[in-house]
């Protein structure tokens, strides 16, 4: 499982970023603009809404639950300091993907007997395309904290976050999580498209 997540780039706009990924292969998007407007955010994601449809992907939007709710995308990622995952289910009602920020074991175990489709745990690495960074995670990190929930019954499905590469897929995926984000490795390729593809087949999803 690969989910892009968009940034800001020189190099490419918003849409062309969500089209290379998409032609790529990649089925799940996360619209991330963490200094966007409302309107910015909301014309971000009228652009890039056809493109994830025609191809069947899924596409949540980083934070803003109104505006998913506004526009009736798949879901919402929510970060630790965003809206509280409960709410957000009131809000966006049961059929939503509700995506949830994690740094540590206890973050995830706290999410036991909430209404959560996965966590987004990181950062593996340092990454700039997070202004508030967490405290790197690492690849120890990793085992450590998926063996602990694991032990602790944990269900909720893991996704590595933060400064991944194509060299990092296979580790990450041996400590135990389910799926991969991906944001700089992927906008930043010389040939993204097939650089999408590469990982997704290197994850096996191909």
């Amino acid at each position: 499982m690969l989910q892009f997540i968009t940034n800001p780039s020189e190099r490419h706009s918003i849409a062309e970023q969500v089209k290379m990924a998409v032609d790529g292969g990649c089925k799940w998007v996360q619209l991330r603009l963490k200094d966007a407007t409302y309107e910015q955010l909301k014309s971000a994601a009228e652009e890039i809404i056809p493109i994830c449809r025609d191809a069947g992907v899924i596409l949540v939007i980083d934070d803003n639950v109104e505006l998913v709710k506004e526009l009736r995308v798949h879901g919402v990622h929510l970060g630790k300091e965003d809206m509280d995952p409960r709410q957000a289910r009131e809000i966006l009602g049961p059929h939503a993907i509700i995506g949830v920020t994690a740094n540590t074991a206890a973050d995830i175990l706290a999410l036991k007997g909430v209404d959560v489709d996965y966590v987004g745990l990181g950062p593996f690495r340092y990454t700039s395309t997070k202004k508030k960074l967490s405290p790197v995670i690492g690849l120890d990190g990793y085992r450590d904290i998926m063996r602990e929930v694991a032990e602790q019954g944990n269900k909720l499905p893991v996704v590595a976050i933060g400064g991944i590469t194509i060299d990092d897929v296979d580790d990450i995926m041996s400590a135990g999580v389910q799926g991969i984000a991906m944001s700089g490795s992927i906008i930043n390729a010389d040939n993204p498209t097939q650089y999408v593809d590469d990982v997704l087949t290197r994850l096996g999803a191909k």
